[in-house]
């Protein structure tokens, strides 16, 4: 069937369904990637990305590009679907910046996918850019923004964009059900292009116009051409990077930007394919920088399953003729990317008894120089696995200042944070870990400090009413929401304020320490679940080195889980290897403070499994009290097969250490960094046989040494999981 151009969804809320509240992303992620490995006679790609949109097309004038992220997201799928999942290189098709046009987007996606698949071959389109709603007589509809998009006007009143129908058609007409289709642009009208420190990916406001007469009889064609049985929901699986009225947002890492939602979901693809992938993980990463104001969601079927590559933290890409390696890293944490100084990688050759090191030597965002230790000659498309991480000793927090802030609070605020130890001030639009500023809606009560003293297992009650903020300053996260516990609701100077943030600076900068040592890589055989012990008993979601089996239950994880404020939980943590592991666990609460468990019996034999806290140990029945304060939850389990010792001793000299009882931490930042001491002690032994000098500065953590995963959840009133 030889068919021409274009569109969208089948009517608005066809796949607006499922959010992060309602929607399994562990369930959704394997679904990604049971499609992406499936054993198919064909794996067919297009992937569009617009960066460069005219102002006549973005309805504001675009400063340089009107976004900076969605060539990057091309990049991150292509070398995910060529190198992970066996994508062939002329079946993935690739439409960028001023090539991504209406026309050209449309006729690719017959040409391409429609006219080359057959029954049972896999296809996958990628959209990264503007989205938009439109007013059609007085229809309001979502559109994909091409890069010829223009505005209607006076004189030529025609939307130009690529409509939800169109799309939907498109996707009907596939002979294959196997389909995958992934949005990350937004569709609603926010007025403004930026969130804090993110952009937008969608128009500020809703256009007026008419459907172009050649839109209108494809759509007619397409329609005409299907068979009865296809003219419903499009096929396969949807996965939206918001919804309708959310922000959907691209952020800037240090060398480069991406979508939020992309980003986040390639990187937990590099990971083992014979997982379900912890999308729990990747939606909670996009939570984490937007709170609750951009939210993914899917629907669609159930996809076979099927085998990829083993799991890699990147690739060789090109070899120059000096060997000169070039890398693409994209399956490592931008945090931890991000703080490379001479880490080991590891190439496995069926040729070699031994793996090939490499050792990288310089960066820039996702791709990275580094140099070979052995003659053996490699190749481009080789995978590499993560062998040895150094880290600074010296790693720093970066604030970015609130460009709102008058010139003076933005100098003063400069001198102030230049005045404490390893942080940060820079401009907004740099790469940042948080941003200070005011508050731009009422304050919640949650973002007001709190007693620090308070036991992280007391119930916290909130203020009845959340007062409006006059004058005073806090932290927030790149999307703009309040970091808990920092704000103020009275007027103050700028100096002071920064004075008064000296402790959650010093408990962010430990968090992000944290946040480094995520390590799921470690051939360790360990794994951690998170239990809602009551108002019900439920699974709530699992991590770890081992293969991830199905609830019991039949419930699947929520991403991030939601457990209900005054409930209890618990952690189960299994070691199936051959040697005994030790395990301490730390984080934060709701309410933004520090805590930490450290065990009466910090050891787990090989073959055994434990509970966290135990119905012995636990002071409220079987697990640990939920605060009714309300927020995200984040705890970090962490696995090393040497003692904590230098942990354990600085512990030991503060009074209000208990052990076997979850603790209020005072000095977090201290306690992280002797948490780092002692997994760069574990791994001492291993480094000595490894050919590299670690600088003394440095820590240098062998990934066999120990393991580590996050939990995050959020805590919300009578919401309990499922």
């Amino acid at each position: 069937m030889a068919l021409k151009r274009r569109a969208f969804l089948q009517r608005a809320g066809i796949f607006a369904t499922l959010g992060f509240s309602e929607a399994s992303f562990g369930l959704l992620s394997q679904r990604y990637q049971q499609a992406l490995a499936q054993p198919t006679g064909r794996k067919l790609a297009l992937l569009v990305g617009i960066n460069q949109y005219p102002e006549s097309v973005c309805d504001y004038p675009p400063q340089g590009s009107a976004l900076s992220g969605c060539l990057t997201d091309v990049e991150l799928q292509y070398e995910l679907l060529l190198n992970r999942f066996g994508f062939a290189p002329a079946d993935i098709r690739l439409l960028t910046n001023q090539a991504a046009t209406r026309e050209a987007i449309e006729t690719s996606f017959l040409e391409h996918l429609v006219e080359q698949a057959a029954p049972g071959d896999l296809v996958l389109f990628h959209f990264s850019g503007l989205g938009s709603q439109v007013q059609i007589e007085g229809r309001q509809q979502n559109s994909l923004v091409p890069v010829d998009g223009q505005l209607p006007t006076a004189d030529q009143p025609l939307v130009q964009d690529i409509m939800q129908e169109t799309l939907a058609l498109l996707l009907q007409s596939l002979p294959t059900r196997q389909v995958i289709t992934l949005l990350d642009a937004g569709f609603s009208r926010l007025g403004r292009t930026t969130q804090g420190n993110l952009r937008i990916r969608s128009r500020p406001s809703a256009p007026v116009g008419a459907i172009a007469e050649s839109e209108l009889a494809l759509q007619d064609r397409l329609r005409r051409q299907l068979p009865k049985a296809q003219r419903s929901q499009p096929p396969g699986l949807l996965l939206n990077a918001g919804t309708n009225s959310q922000l959907v947002a691209e952020a800037q890492w240090d060398g480069f930007s991406a979508g939020l939602f992309t980003y986040a979901l390639t990187q937990q693809l590099w990971g083992d394919a014979s997982l379900s992938v912890s999308f729990t993980q990747a939606a909670a990463l996009v939570q984490r920088q937007t709170g609750a104001q951009q939210q993914p969601l899917a629907t669609g079927q159930m996809l076979s399953i099927g085998r990829a590559e083993p799991k890699a933290a990147g690739v060789i890409r090109h070899i120059e003729p000096d060997g000169k390696l070039d890398l693409w890293l994209a399956g490592l944490p931008a945090a931890v990317l991000e703080t490379q100084t001479g880490s080991l990688f590891a190439a496995e050759l069926a040729t070699e008894a031994e793996p090939v090191l490499i050792q990288l030597r310089s960066w820039t965002g996702l791709a990275v120089t580094a140099r070979s230790l052995s003659p053996v000659v490699l190749r481009p498309g080789q995978l590499l696995r993560e062998l040895l991480r150094i880290l600074p000793r010296d790693l720093r927090l970066t604030v970015g200042l609130d460009p709102e802030l008058e010139r003076i609070e933005r100098v003063d605020a400069t001198s102030a944070f230049a005045a404490i130890p390893r942080i940060t001030a820079v401009a907004t639009g740099e790469a940042s870990d948080l941003l200070f500023g005011k508050p731009k809606l009422p304050l919640l009560a949650a973002s007001l400090p709190r007693p620090s003293s308070a036991a992280p297992d007391a119930a916290i009650l909130d203020p009845p009413a959340a007062p409006l903020l006059k004058g005073g300053y806090g932290l927030f996260y790149p999307g703009h929401d309040a970091v808990p516990s920092t704000l103020n609701p009275t007027a103050e100077a700028v100096k002071t304020a920064v004075a008064r943030l000296k402790p959650q600076l010093k408990t962010l900068l430990a968090i992000k320490l944290l946040r480094i040592t995520q390590n799921a890589s470690s051939q360790l055989q360990v794994q951690a679940k998170l239990k809602l012990v009551s108002p019900e008993a439920k699974p709530v979601f699992q991590q770890g080195t081992l293969p991830i089996q199905p609830s019991q239950s039949g419930s699947d994880p929520l991403s991030p889980p939601v457990l209900p404020a005054g409930g209890q939980i618990q952690y189960l943590l299994e070691n199936a290897g051959d040697r005994p592991v030790y395990f301490l666990l730390i984080g934060l609460n709701a309410n933004g403070n520090p805590v930490l468990f450290y065990p009466a019996n910090p050891l787990i034999a090989a073959g055994d499994s434990i509970a966290v806290p135990s119905v012995n140990g636990a002071r409220n029945g079987g697990g640990w009290l939920l605060q009714t304060a309300t927020g995200l939850a984040e705890t970090h389990v962490l696995f090393s097969i040497a003692p904590f010792t230098q942990t354990s001793q600085l512990l030991a000299a503060s009074p209000q250490f208990e052990i076997d009882q979850l603790l209020a931490l005072t000095n977090p930042l201290a306690v992280v960094e002797a948490i780092l001491a002692d997994l760069h002690q574990a791994s001492a032994e291993g480094n000595a046989k490894l050919p590299v000098e670690v600088p003394a500065d440095s820590y240098a953590l062998d990934i066999n040494a120990w393991a580590s995963f996050s939990f995050l959840y959020q805590v919300a009133l009578q919401s309990p999981v499922g």
